[in-house]
């Protein structure tokens, strides 16, 4: 009899619960740092659009003028494309070479699994091993360049003004040293900008009377354009260095600058040439709203907050307007990245919070308030516990983890299966807590230790789908390898959460269910309340809006509590939730008669099989990912190899009318349009953000168009104008045009990529005339791409 009554007092426990539950104190203070920390690094975290990819795709660019794109191929290309053939060890997915006048460019592309250090390394030990075959004679060394999505830039600094080119170019250095200062900015380009040039025509009359040549020429400049150490000079005790300074301060110098002739004589230079103090070439063009402007474009560095880095270039361009730029000198800041990445984040914030908010509601229902406030309380607490293990995150990813879509999405996704680990444990607990039946330490012990292997074994089975998305290969695997890894992290911290700190709270605060107290009133005589209020507002007003609006809602949330939803919630476990306990019972009756649940196996199948039939009849689209209205609208102008930048530009101002006349009813440029700005490029900044080839072309021109914030056009589509642009760039001779939005993913290869190869260019360029125009479905862009 005492061996059964002895067994009987058995029970099973899982001892980490035992011990949070026996040391509940030391819990509560590893719980408030926990918090703190998550709260902390969750706010501290870099903020971001998209997650910064680090694609293994390295560039090899060199330059050697006078060369045709013949000789490049022959004499720069191919001699280091065929060392990079054969780089071992390392896995290459594709080499694209484009040699034009002047110009090689080569593009290697590595496998994901390559880190891009390795890959850089590879490559520069290929063009070491190739620079034997190249010409000495090489305008510039091959350069090796890693590419990155982060040098994109986050916004453009536009300046304009009644002001020569110089004296405006003077202005954009200064903003780009203010610019370049900050830790966050990597660099600042500046696009559009005149260059001075100190032109020397020589005549080749006067200079072979001379018997001069040009490197005599050149090097009599070369020698009187520079500063010469004078040695030391004793001063006391001290020594001095002098210095000797030969710099030209002016172009005028040049005039009387003496050039030695063979013979031992000398000739100033103004006798044998022609000296012009002038303005270089224009290698690349930018205007805003069709009025010329320089542009600084603002790239900023790899993994530094997105939202402060653009807050403190808008901080100082508003400073230098007021110390240092002239008052007439207008600076525009436009294409700013920062402000869809703000909305973003605090519409996910707020959404997160909403759902937070309607999990505790429902719970409430089910589980009475103060239950479902130790389950709800899962899910800040879980997150802030994988935040801890962040560290072991940038590991699986390869970089840091920040605080992008993908991730809060993933916090988003998990919001209602991080509870589940919570609501078995607390509801077990309450079980068999039994409204004091059962003391309620022994409670909390026996229901950890009922239900732990159940709940690891169903944590598990959730976490498991999501473990080989971590091996997902290819750009798109780079990109999409937050979600899970997130999610796994996240999954497991609410394991944590429900054995070690859930037990605490249900140890200290389960109490027996009664109905709502009388003297509701009462609860505004509560000063934490309205404290939850004040703090509220003022968290608001000082810029946490998000913190700031849980606090007002929960303070709300309170309120109805007390005054409506414990009755409701009293109503409905006492008579609505045993109603439905009930047919659910008969249900599970009916169902398990005779053959009935073969039949109900069966349909499963047929409900299947059903769906199935349904979907493809309907026929869905099915893109890679979905878009919705751009924010951005881009035209992509490409004219023949070797086209001026002058010619490029000519072109490229149709483009502009055309896209003006596609968007007259939004009147681009005026207050209120929905059209933020319409920003021309010609050479600089004039490729597809998206692509790899990040080299300067001046055959290569850009319009983007960029929208106000959506919030500020929520009934305004911007689609159809996607259309419509498309609609009037066509027929543009010599010209290939494609109009595109914004990209929200990573680049992917296009939907048809036809590549024509072989050695024979004449051959190869005969191909392309065989295709006819290109193939238009459902109204979307054409455009064709040939290799």
């Amino acid at each position: 009899m005492q061996r059964t009554k002895k067994a009987a007092e058995v029970f099973k426990e899982f001892k980490p619960t035992s011990w949070a539950v026996d040391n509940k104190t030391a819990m509560y203070i590893i719980t408030i740092i926990i918090t703190l920390y998550g709260f902390y690094t969750f706010t501290t975290l870099p903020k971001e659009q998209f997650p910064d990819i680090v694609v293994p795709t390295i560039s090899v660019t060199t330059v050697y003028v006078g060369n045709s794109p013949q000789d490049i191929e022959n004499l720069v290309t191919r001699p280091i494309e065929k060392q990079i053939k054969g780089i071992s060890g390392v896995k290459v997915n594709k080499v694209n070479s484009i040699s034009m006048t002047d110009y090689s460019i080569i593009i290697v592309e590595f496998d994901t699994d390559i880190t891009p250090e390795l890959a850089k390394q590879k490559v520069k030990d290929a063009v070491d091993k190739a620079k034997t075959d190249l010409p000495a004679n090489l305008t510039s060394q091959p350069d090796v360049v890693e590419f990155s999505f982060s040098d994109m830039p986050i916004l453009f600094v536009n300046i304009s003004g009644d002001y020569d080119g110089l004296k405006l170019k003077h202005f954009a250095d200064k903003l780009k040293d203010r610019f370049e200062s900050l830790p966050e900015v990597n660099k600042a380009e500046i696009v559009g900008a005149p260059e001075r040039e100190i032109q020397i025509n020589v005549d080749p009359l006067a200079m072979e009377k001379a018997m001069l040549t040009f490197n005599d020429i050149s090097s009599a400049i070369a020698n009187e354009n520079t500063d010469i150490s004078g040695g030391q000079l004793e001063v006391g005790d001290m020594e001095r260095a002098l210095r000797i300074k030969g710099q030209l301060a002016s172009s005028l110098q040049l005039f009387d600058l003496m050039v030695k002739t063979p013979t031992g004589g000398n000739i100033r230079l103004q006798d044998i040439a022609e000296i012009k103090d002038t303005l270089k070439q224009k290698e690349s063009f930018a205007r805003l709203n069709g009025k010329n402007v320089i542009t600084l474009n603002i790239i900023k560095r790899s993994g530094e907050n997105l939202i402060d880095c653009a807050d403190q270039v808008k901080a100082i361009v508003d400073e230098m307007k007021v110390s240092e730029l002239p008052k007439d000198l207008a600076v525009v800041v436009t294409g700013d990245q920062s402000r869809q990445a703000a909305t973003s984040f605090n519409e996910l914030v707020n959404t997160i919070i909403i759902g937070f908010l309607l999990v505790l509601l429902v719970l409430m229902f089910f589980m009475g308030v103060t239950n479902a406030f130790f389950v709800a309380l899962s899910v800040p607490l879980s997150v802030f516990v994988a935040f801890i293990f962040l560290p072991a995150a940038d590991i699986i990813v390869g970089g840091n983890v920040t605080l992008n879509f993908i991730v809060l999405f993933a916090l988003l996704f998990g919001l209602g299966i991080i509870v589940d680990d919570a609501i078995v444990v607390i509801e077990n607990t309450h079980r068999i807590f039994d409204n004091g039946k059962v003391p309620i330490l022994k409670a909390a012990k026996m229901a950890a230790g009922e239900v732990f292997l159940p709940v690891l074994a169903g944590t598990a089975t959730v976490v498991a789908p999501f473990v080989p998305l971590l091996f997902w290969k290819g750009i798109i695997g780079k990109f999409m390898i937050y979600l899970p890894t997130i999610l796994i992290f996240t999954l497991l911290a609410s394991l944590i959460v429900a054995f070690i700190i859930n037990p605490v709270f249900a140890a200290s605060f389960m109490k027996p269910d009664e109905k709502a107290p009388p003297g509701k009133l009462n609860i505004f005589k509560k000063w934490w309340l309205w404290a939850l209020f004040v703090v509220g507002f003022l968290a608001r007003m000082a810029g946490i809006k998000a913190f700031g609006s849980f606090l007002i809602v929960l303070a709300i949330l309170i309120l109805l509590n007390r005054l409506v939803i414990q009755d409701l919630i009293f109503a409905f476990q006492s008579w609505v939730l045993p109603r439905l306990m009930n047919g659910y019972e008969r249900l599970l009756k009916w169902l398990l008669k005779g053959s009935r649940p073969a039949w109900a196996f069966f349909s499963v199948f047929i409900l299947f099989f059903i769906s199935l039939l349904a979907l493809i009849i309907r026929k869905p689209d099915f893109p890679f990912f979905p878009s919705g209205q751009p924010n951005f609208i881009y035209v992509y102008l490409k004219m023949p190899i070797g086209t001026k930048a002058e010619e490029t530009d000519r072109v490229l101002k149709q483009l502009e009318a055309k896209t003006n006349q596609a968007l007259a009813s939004l009147n681009p440029g005026q207050p209120g349009s929905i059209v933020e700005s319409i920003i021309s490029n010609v050479a600089v900044n004039a490729n597809n953000p998206m692509d790899n080839n990040r080299s300067v072309q001046s055959n290569l021109g850009r319009i983007q168009v960029s929208f106000v914030e959506f919030a500020q056009r929520p009934d305004q589509p911007t689609l159809p104008y996607l259309d419509s642009v498309r609609a009037l760039v066509k027929g543009i001779p010599g010209a290939q045009v494609t109009v595109e939005q914004e990209a929200a993913v990573p680049p992917t290869d296009p939907p048809v990529n036809i590549e024509v190869l072989g050695d024979d260019f004449d051959a190869i360029a005969k191909v392309p005339k065989t295709f006819t125009t290109s193939w238009t479905p459902a109204g979307s862009m054409a455009s064709k791409t040939l290799l």
